[in-house]
């Protein structure tokens, strides 16, 4: 398991784990908690998708170090109910300076092919990441 470069509150309260992040390609693993689950006690399509959105996410970021990614637009389809613990693998398609074109594909734990989805996402520059990063560190809360 890898340490994600910046923390995303979301992503640490769903619990995704980052496996592999590198040469235009990213895989995550998360296994849905009671309450991350729908009414047919399946893992809930927006955890689906937020899992999805951010392995493309990381795929893109991939090719270009230090940099964010934000996403554009997203289109998800789903095949099969995911249950148990899920498998996320993405990869960049192609790229210009500012713009990135991924898919991605979601597994469940017998490797059934769950989900898949393509994003088209914005790199924000290392230099803006790391301005962000300063200022999060300056904000202080009680």
């Amino acid at each position: 398991m890898l340490p994600f470069e910046v923390e995303i509150p979301f992503v640490s309260h769903l619990g995704f784990s980052l496996h592999r992040w590198e040469n235009g390609e990213a895989e995550l693993h998360y296994r849905a908690r009671p309450e991350h689950l729908n009414s047919y006690e399946v893992t809930h399509g927006g955890a689906s998708m937020t899992l999805l959105d951010v392995t493309m996410a990381h795929a893109a970021r991939s090719a270009i170090p230090g940099s964010g990614a934000v996403t554009i637009e997203m289109k998800t389809s789903f095949m099969a109910p995911a249950k148990g613990a899920l498998v996320a693998r993405g990869k960049l398609l192609s790229r210009s300076s500012r713009m990135a074109f991924c898919e991605a594909w979601l597994y469940d734990e017998q490797g059934a092919l769950c989900s898949h989805a393509t994003g088209t996402f914005k790199y924000v520059m290392p230099e803006v990441v790391q301005s962000l990063q300063a200022a999060k560190k300056q904000i202080k809360t009680d």
